[in-house]
């Protein structure tokens, strides 16, 4: 998810590619001159900081912005510029900055206190406003999507007796060491595209953990029913839209094959929708697809800001944790004011008419953006799901990880660096999507089109 300058990547269309490494270098210099200040804290950073950010993913190239206030769709900088937010915390933030509604409800809480260790009321509140909407019955809160995926593959390897996890090649589940897999191998150790190798994605991976978790293509149920065949697979964990790579949505029939190939082998499917959650509508993509999933795990949206997730299943699954014989702690669990700030969530900011109307903004802001590339006859496309949105510099559809390798990073990095030099904050991988939340305006959308044209007048000239 880091930006690097230039990323690797395949040139769509090389004389396109040369003018945007021209725009990237004249942009650079403005953005280094108009950001100095996070240049400087950045400095500071760095001597107790490895890298300067408290998370790998916030070091991009040629330096982060560091950000002193943030309301609504906004952000401001130490140096005072401000930015239409695209962002919004890595897709954390469909409620937007501080809704009104959050606000409020974190504000009460605090007068009755932040951390009991034991149960409150709003717990059951919570869970049942995700039961409701997803269709699962029982729930259990952790603080973090990280924890949502790790403590849900916890309980497939306990309720199958089973040692293998199924993932899929390019994916993100968070940073436990079992997904930390392949997340974005180097293709020279990849392996081939139909059987792709499981590449450590860190060091400190144990050479068991690299032979338990067996890694395919996404979009490919062929795979999926190869690896599976042997009866050893505990659980296959898949975005049902993958998000890491841009948008990259299922193929017809494929989420449908999937359920099927997963139940015939007693295999427990585990949706991860800590991205797609509710940024996909009122059930997330679990609801927008019908296909129910034996566990699925939550975070980032759902707690309007606050650190927050959340994994639900089937009785039979989640009754093992009832049981003891799956074990799940976590003193900061469902501690009230994170709680109050997902009921405010998930019952006010993000109910179904705000959701229906920022999506329905979205589709109007990727129709400009995709009108845009028509008119020039760019080699990229659009792709919309929910709320969120993303610009693919490719002329055909991503279906799977090499896809997404072929695209071209140079015309990426230089739309990206365009933007934020002119108040557009989109997100720094070059393989995120962009999110438009509850509190984005018409035009906030339309600014974000106004720029990308502009970008694509000089690139085209």
């Amino acid at each position: 998810m880091t930006a690097t300058h230039p990323s690797p990547g395949v040139a769509v269309d090389p004389p396109l590619a040369a003018t945007a490494r021209a725009i990237t270098e004249r942009e650079l210099a403005r953005y280094a001159e108009h950001t100095r200040g996070s240049q400087a804290a950045t400095a500071r950073a760095r001597k107790v900081l490895p890298l300067g950010v408290p998370s790998s993913f916030q070091a991009y190239d040629p330096h982060p912005v560091v950000v002193r206030h943030a309301s609504g769709s906004r952000m401001i900088d130490v140096d005072g510029n401000e930015y239409v937010d695209y962002d919004m915390g890595f897709g954390a933030l469909f409620a937007g900055h501080v809704h009104p509604a959050v606000r409020a409800a974190v504000q009460e809480q605090l007068d009755d206190g932040t951390l009991y260790v034991t149960p409150c009321e709003l717990n059951a509140e919570v869970a049942e406003l995700l039961r409701d909407r997803y269709g699962l019955p029982m729930w259990r809160f952790t603080n973090s999507g990280t924890e949502a995926t790790m403590d849900a593959i916890r309980v497939a390897k306990g309720a199958t007796g089973r040692d293998k996890l199924v993932k899929v090649e390019g994916g993100y589940h968070g940073h436990h060491d079992e997904v930390m897999i392949s997340m974005k191998p180097p293709l020279e150790l990849a392996g081939p595209a139909d059987r792709p190798n499981s590449v450590p994605g860190t060091a400190g991976l144990t050479k068991a953990v690299l032979a338990d978790t067996i890694v395919i293509p996404y979009n490919d149920a062929g795979a999926l029913e190869r690896v599976l065949a042997g009866g050893e697979v505990a659980a296959f964990i898949v975005e049902p839209v993958m998000e890491n790579i841009g948008i990259c949505p299922p193929l017809p029939g494929y989420l449908e094959a999937v359920r099927e190939i997963t139940s015939r082998h007693g295999t427990l499917l585990i949706f991860d929708e800590v991205k797609t959650g509710i940024t996909a509508g009122y059930g997330g993509a679990t609801g927008h697809f019908g296909i129910e999933p034996d566990l699925v795990a939550l975070a980032k949206s759902i707690g309007g800001g606050f650190p927050v997730g959340a994994f639900g299943g089937k009785q039979e699954h989640m009754d093992l944790i009832t049981q003891g014989t799956v074990l799940h702690l976590g003193t900061y669990n469902g501690n009230p004011l994170v709680m109050a700030a997902a009921r405010a969530t998930l019952a006010i900011a993000c109910a179904p008419e705000p959701v229906d109307a920022a999506i329905a903004r979205n589709e109007a802001l990727v129709a400009a953006c995709q009108a845009i590339i028509d008119d020039a006859d760019l080699p990229a496309h659009t792709v919309q799901f929910g709320a969120k949105g993303c610009i693919t510099w490719s002329r055909e559809r991503v279906r799977n990880y090499r896809d997404y390798k072929a695209t071209d990073f140079d015309l990426a990095f230089a739309q990206w660096i365009h933007g934020i030099n002119r108040g557009v904050l989109l997100p720094p991988g070059l393989d995120e999507q962009w999110l438009i939340s509850v509190m984005h305006s018409d035009d906030d959308a339309n600014r974000y089109a106004d720029v990308f044209g502009e970008f694509v007048t000089e690139l085209t000239a």
